[in-house]
């Protein structure tokens, strides 16, 4: 059953980020993951001010973990650290 990483993410430093997109991008297509939505920006029915959106379908939970520990997310990870205020979980409905 699909997984589904769901990300909200407040951009701090635009211009600074270009490496870590294309090697998130790369680490998500070799775990079998798609892109649903990437800076999506919400409307907001309830709550405060919401943050860009991203929406990633993996094939099921434990490959959506995988990709997240993986070495290669992990480097992209650190390439991100100050740069960004990011709030990332997985949901298997």
């Amino acid at each position: 059953m699909p997984a589904y990483v769901i990300g909200e993410v407040k951009i701090l430093k635009p211009d600074e980020l270009g490496a870590y997109g294309r090697m998130v991008a790369e680490a998500v297509a070799r775990y079998g993951g798609r892109y649903l939505a990437r800076g999506a920006e919400p409307f907001v029915f309830e709550g405060g001010p919401a943050h860009n959106v991203l929406l990633i379908e993996f094939p099921d939970g434990e490959t959506a973990r995988k990709w997240y520990a993986s070495p290669e997310y992990q480097a992209a990870k650190k390439l991100r650290e100050g740069k960004t205020n990011l709030r990332l979980c997985v949901i298997e409905p």
